[in-house]
């Protein structure tokens, strides 16, 4: 039984731990870890190293150098850092290393040292410098705190969300606290520091005293101080070579320690023993670790997830892998394969040694048509990455036009961008494409691209319509357009034009490009309308009233309601009005002022063109039952019928229809007899038809 049990030893009072080689552990350390600032990322994530830094004399020309490893030893990546004094390293909960430098600024990189952004922790943090910086994690994300060398603190919760917040002055606060760390309360950061024996929490909004509960006494200074990683659980070591343990928000004592140490320890971090409840503080010196704990807290901390975890082999570039616990857990393809694939596929385009052609074609026998893969996100890649032609082609594969046509508008490949949004058949993208054009290229190149998209041109012209007159002008100058060009002046002479001279201008000018499009009959009736307007100005000179914009038809109806009858013959023997149109405008008109005895002149003047029927229509029209029976009588005989039956004399009209033996007019007249007044009338006509069908 001894041989089972013999690698095992005691920790503590109730349990045991072994020792036993997994892998083997390569660093390539050439500096001691004293001499550079070290920065580990949580669950067993990425190391970073910058050796050489700025506090160690070196000779001015050696750089230091930027060393990432993986938590197994393994160099990811290694490089000469060619920026500023860097103060603190720190990783974000997405992996990334933030890089806090002396003069504020910090600077972001991958896991395998890629370059991703950089921003400032603000105007103050430049002026005063960096004394020291933290990087910590929240709900909200990964944060930045910063003590400058005015003694102030500014920090940021989020620095995908930067909004910097500096927080309020400690009092009598000359010199660098003995030690400080962030605390997370309340879904808002704090900073909590020593001063001397004092403590101070710093808020948003002030600064307070706060004291731990049941400290020892004699304490003149904190030397060390730790928060638990969910923020619910503080270490205290102070000088008398206690280690106080408590909630984070100082209300309540767990336990307190007396290591008989008095040496600052060089670093305190909160630990916990799998599946258990009990916390413990680990406190390093030079050449001693110790483990305080027994602190039992309820609350577990939450485990990564799957997808944290498929992020972090991406990270590391363990596709198959990944792939292989997607298959094996049996996600949805979309959170899982497709995923990774279009992570592979994004690192793939950036493989510069390898050719564009190439790199397309992998990428789409490798993804093909997998749901969940967008091949312009691929594509967006590919061009951040400065190869512009890569991603051309991937947006080949891209089956979505709203997808590709905004990339390319960005890669400034405009026309392409054109062409696959006319091939879409959306006309809201094609416009969008058109008014980027429009702002990218001077007119004459925008117009001769126009030109070579049919489409495009007929919806810029829809557009301009509304939008651009001049320059829908100016597209149908460049095409030769001469009967657009006139319709285009003819409709300028109403909507743009107020003065009679510029308006006839604007018609002289569209019937010129009326003529250039061999459209005579436009090129006449416009000439026609520019003598009309300048007729009905001198009307209106001379006689007053409203005339300009009439038809040709209502000013001559309004000469004659004005009785200015001589005065609109001339002016339908001017525009060779026909007769049949001037006797219709001219019964209208009199009818209308019931000059009646001027309409019965008129009837007799001579042989009215269009019969003496509408004489009869307009005057019952105006209910004038006594003129309409004047033209009655007069009415041709193929008409007379139903002239009678509109003047109400149904037995006269009877007896026409009787004389003419017209079957047609016999039934007309038989459907107006009512009752019995007609009834005698009626009786004749079925006579009459009986006696036709006899013979």
């Amino acid at each position: 039984m001894d041989c089972y049990t013999a690698n095992w030893n005691p920790l503590g009072d109730s349990a045991f731990y072994r020792k036993y080689e997994l892998y083997s552990m390569d660093w390539d350390l050439k500096e001691e870890l004293r001499d550079c600032l070290v920065a580990a990322a949580p669950y067993g994530g990425p190391i970073a190293l910058l050796r050489n830094p700025w506090r160690k004399e070196k000779p001015a020309s050696m750089r230091p150098v930027l060393d990432i490893y993986s938590a197994s030893s393994l160099l990811l990546t290694s490089m000469l850092w060619k920026s500023g004094p860097v103060v603190s390293l720190g990783w974000s909960a997405e992996e990334e290393l933030l890089c806090i430098q002396e003069d504020g600024a910090v600077l972001v990189y991958g896991l395998h040292g890629d370059f991703r952004r950089h921003f400032s922790m603000g105007n103050e943090v430049l002026q005063n410098r960096v004394l020291d910086a933290r990087v910590f994690h929240t709900e909200f994300g990964s944060g930045v705190a910063i003590l400058t060398g005015a003694h102030r603190f500014t920090l940021s919760a989020n620095v995908g969300d930067l909004k910097l917040r500096r927080m309020p002055e400690v009092p009598g606060l000359q010199s660098v606290p003995s030690c400080w760390t962030v605390l997370c309360q309340e879904r808002a950061a704090h900073i909590l520091l020593a001063m001397g024996p004092d403590l101070y929490l710093l808020d948003h909004a002030a600064c307070s005293a706060v004291t731990p509960p049941g400290l020892a006494p004699g304490v003149s200074s904190f030397l060390q101080m730790a928060v638990s990683f969910t923020y619910r659980h503080l270490a205290l070591f102070t000088d008398t070579g206690y280690i106080w343990m408590g909630t984070a928000s100082l209300k309540e004592k767990l336990c307190e320690f007396n290591c008989n140490i008095r040496a600052p320890p060089k670093q305190m971090v909160w630990c916990s023993r799998p599946r258990s409840k009990e916390r413990a503080v680990v406190v390093a010196w030079e050449r001693r670790l110790m483990v305080v704990g027994d602190a039992p807290e309820s609350i577990q901390y939450k485990q990564l997830t799957i997808q944290v975890l498929l992020d972090r082999l991406v990270l590391r570039r363990l596709y198959p892998l990944a792939i292989q616990i997607c298959e094996y857990l049996r996600l949805p393809e979309v959170q899982g394969v497709s995923r990774i694939l279009a992570h592979w596929a994004c690192y793939k385009v950036q493989q510069k040694d390898v050719s564009d052609e190439d790199v397309a074609r992998a990428i789409n026998q490798k993804l093909g048509d997998t749901p969940g893969v967008s091949y312009s996100d691929i594509a967006a890649r590919a061009y951040g990455c400065g190869r512009t032609e890569l991603a051309i082609k991937l947006l080949e594969y891209e089956p979505r036009s709203g997808e590709q046509v905004p990339l390319l508008l960005k890669m400034k490949r405009s026309k392409l961008a054109l062409s696959k949004a006319i091939e879409s058949g959306d006309t809201d993208l094609v416009f969008t494409v058109l008014l980027h054009l429009k702002n990218e290229l001077n007119r004459g190149d925008f117009f001769m691209t126009l030109r070579n998209q049919p489409m495009a041109l007929s919806l810029y012209r829809q557009f301009c319509k509304h939008q651009e007159l001049e320059t829908l002008k100016d597209l149908y100058n460049q095409d030769d357009n001469h009967q657009e060009l006139g319709s285009f002046h003819i409709r300028a002479s109403y909507t743009a034009e107020e003065r009679i001279e510029g308006r006839v201008a604007a018609l002289q000018t569209a019937a010129d490009a009326f003529y250039k499009a061999k459209n005579e009959f436009a090129a006449k009736a416009t000439e026609d309308q520019m003598r009309l307007l300048r007729l009905q100005r001198r009307l209106e000179d001379e006689l007053g009233g409203q005339f300009l914009d009439l038809s040709l038809h209502d000013t001559v109806t309004t000469l004659i309601l004005g009785g200015h009858n001589k005065r609109a013959e001339q002016l339908a023997r001017d525009f060779r009005i026909p007769d049949k149109r001037l006797w219709w405008l001219k019964l209208t008109a009199l009818a209308e002022l019931e000059d009646w005895e001027e309409l019965e002149k008129f009837s007799k003047s001579k042989k009215s063109p269009i019969g003496y029927l509408p004489f009869v229509e307009i005057c019952m029209k105006q209910h004038n039952k006594y003129e309409a029976k004047k033209y009655a009588s007069r009415v041709g005989p193929e008409q007379k019928v139903k002239a009678l039956l509109l003047v109400g004399d149904v037995a006269q009209a009877a007896d026409v229809a009787i004389e003419h033996r017209n079957e047609a007019e016999l039934s007309l007249v038989l459907s107006h007899c009512t009752g019995a007044t007609d009834g005698a009338t009626a009786d004749k006509i079925q006579r009459a038809r009986a006696q036709a069908q006899k013979k």
